[in-house]
């Protein structure tokens, strides 16, 4: 069991597992993801609100979270325990409710600054009347309030509820529950079977955390039945050492909650709470078993967050190496039909066919130029459209732009410009082999012409056997040797233009997944500050 006397090598383990922790990243949409993230966030905000502040002063006044369901009565047993109004009450809620926290006013400066919740901004209000309505807090913001009927060492904390149909204040009011030194669980005689309120229970039996519950506005008639039948659930559930306080339904708390509750009516749990606060005793063993509690849940919670961080990377892997291998077989299929010069089809057949009567040189590389880019796009959208199907059968990939199966006009236009490219490097290729041969003076054949040079390059290139003439004339041309050399750089300069291709649009495809920064090692880490925690616990 972990002792609350100052440890500082046991709160620089937590502080440096917190920083693990908020250094996970959940972006893509698993089917565990949404537990994972709620995990997240509940560790990030036991270790902020709750753990490591409890350690670095465990002096501190414990802090008890009243918690329940809309309508249970939470403010009015708050405003009752206080012996004033402190917080708003009643079973229509505003759509924003600021938590209120009351204390000693000799404990104020525990709560007046962040050494708790530190993410909300503390504010002062001035308490309302029928001339002066009250004023509207800032988000994220933490009423403190002191009344000297709170014992000292204590504070009460009125969470909003648990089931707020404002998704803002249900993940707050769960947070403020993990912040709990004491956890006060509020119900009533019509829910207390409800699954929200249990869920919360079971919560706190997972953490070991010192619970108390409040089963209220029973009916006199029926508050014996009621009573059996809410202690046998405890029962059933493990719960049954827990304290358990029992409020019958009141005038005060029927009337929407407006009233404060009779004094004998709290009287019991007032009583336990300031036992707890007062009593050296009862006050060591509130705090720590809820902060040893809490410790000792991370065995399990963290190897959790760990594994979905596993299972983030392992998806990512899979979209990735979806991408990978889709224009993977791509290149090796265009390498493959270049080899059988399927470029040399439709238009580009027929200029080669006209050559040099019916077409000029221009015109064949035009045509080629079109036909290769013709083949490279049609790689393209096969690849896409294998990565669409893949990532089809993936719910990783919600998280990425989807994938249009078969091409799209942007993707037609990025390869035109690439084979735009290519073919004004292979016509500079051309010109500079034509400066470079040398002609004996006495010959009376004219230098060739750098297009023509360069059109029948590319057809040698690109139609396979049936351009082999093509070859043959730079021979004549040029000479067997410079013909040879300048095939060889046109081979070369042919499939750099094609990966260049087929890499730049693997990478589009790649590029979100990469800017996820979905990696293997907060798995580690996480492991690695656990292995750490468990020694100086």
């Amino acid at each position: 069991m972990v002792t609350l006397d100052e440890r500082p090598q046991l709160i620089d383990a937590l502080s440096a597992l917190r920083d693990r922790v908020a250094a996970v990243r959940l972006p893509l949409p698993l089917p565990d993801t949404p537990r994972a993230r709620q995990t997240r966030a509940e560790l990030l905000a036991q270790l902020d609100d709750y753990l490591v502040p409890r350690l670095k002063d465990p002096d501190a006044p414990l802090l008890a979270v009243v918690g329940g369901s809309t309508g249970a009565g939470k403010s009015t047993l708050v405003n009752s325990l206080v012996g004033r109004r402190v917080s708003e009450s009643g079973v229509l809620r505003p759509t924003t409710r600021t938590p209120v926290l009351v204390c000693h006013p000799e404990d104020h400066h525990w709560f007046a600054g962040m050494r708790v919740l530190p993410q909300l901004t503390r504010v002062w209000l001035p308490q309302a009347d029928e001339d002066h309505p009250p004023e509207e807090p800032p988000e994220n913001a933490l009423r403190v309030e002191t009344a000297s009927s709170v014992p000292r060492g204590l504070a009460l904390l009125d969470a909003p509820d648990i089931d707020s149909l404002v998704v803002e204040n249900r993940l707050l009011a769960a947070e403020l529950i993990c912040a709990a030194d004491i956890w006060v669980m509020v119900t009533t005689a019509s829910r207390y079977a409800d699954a929200v309120p249990w869920h919360l229970l079971r919560t706190a039996k997972e953490y070991d955390a010192t619970l108390v519950t409040v089963l209220d506005r029973v009916p006199h008639q029926v508050i014996g039945e009621v009573s059996r039948q809410y202690s046998a659930l405890l029962d059933k559930a493990g719960l049954g050492d827990v304290p358990r306080f029992t409020i019958p339904e009141l005038p005060e708390s029927a009337a929407g909650g407006s009233g404060l509750l009779p004094d004998s009516a709290v009287a019991p749990l007032r009583g336990w709470l300031a036992h707890c606060a007062q009593d050296p005793a009862a006050r060591q063993q509130a705090a720590t078993r809820t902060a040893t509690g809490v410790i000792d849940s991370l065995d399990a919670r963290l190897p959790e967050l760990a594994g979905a961080v596993a299972a983030q990377y392992a998806a990512a892997v899979r979209l990735g190496g979806a991408v990978e291998a889709a224009y993977g077989e791509q290149a090796k299929r265009v390498r493959t039909l270049l080899g059988r010069g399927a470029v040399l089809a439709g238009d580009a057949r027929t200029r080669w066919r006209g050559y040099p009567r019916d077409s000029t040189a221009d015109e064949l590389l035009d045509a080629l130029a079109e036909s290769l880019a013709a083949l490279l796009h049609c790689a393209v959208s096969a690849a896409e459209e294998s990565v669409h199907d893949a990532w089809r059968r993936e719910p990783a990939s919600g998280a990425l732009d989807p994938v249009r199966a078969g091409g799209d006009r942007e993707a037609g236009e990025r390869v035109g410009v690439e084979v735009r490219r290519w073919r004004r490097v292979l016509e500079e290729l051309a010109e500079e082999e034509v400066r470079g041969v040398e002609r004996p003076s006495t010959s009376r054949t004219a230098a060739p012409e750098a297009d023509t040079v360069a059109a029948l390059l590319a057809a040698a290139l690109l139609g396979g056997r049936r351009t082999r003439p093509a070859g043959e004339r730079l021979a004549e041309l040029l000479g067997a040797q410079a013909a040879l050399r300048l095939r060889d750089k046109g081979g070369e300069l042919v499939l750099t233009y094609v990966d260049r291709v087929l890499h730049a649009e693997r990478d589009r495809l790649l590029a979100p997944l990469a800017a996820l920064d979905v990696t293997p090692e907060p798995q580690a880490e996480l492991i690695a500050a656990l292995s750490v925690l468990q020694k100086e616990k």
